[in-house]
């Protein structure tokens, strides 16, 4: 079995807040991705509710993602989108097929 970690995070903006949101999200993506065990961080926008993202991320173990989740441009992004974000909801999932 393996210990990759597949992590589902959505982030549901609310919507006089969803351009700020999107910008401090995408702001994510370059450094996320070049971080030690980042195997994709890929960011969606739902095509019905364009106030709700969803994050795709697999990572090479749960270590090296609590590693990522304790970085600077994470805290960065909290303090910026604080009061701007209604729901914030993170699973950590293993594959199991």
């Amino acid at each position: 079995m393996s210990n990759q970690l597949t992590i589902v995070a959505r982030i549901l903006a609310k919507e006089e807040k969803r351009d700020l949101v999107k910008a401090e999200l995408l702001k994510l993506i370059d450094f996320t991705r070049t971080e030690k065990g980042c195997i994709n961080y890929d960011l969606h926008q739902d095509n019905k509710d364009p106030n709700l993202f969803l994050f795709y991320e697999n990572w090479e173990s749960y270590e090296l993602w609590q590693i990522h989740m304790g970085n600077q441009h994470l805290a960065d992004y909290l303090k910026a989108t604080e009061g701007a974000v209604v729901e914030f909801i993170v699973h950590e999932m293993t594959n199991i097929s």
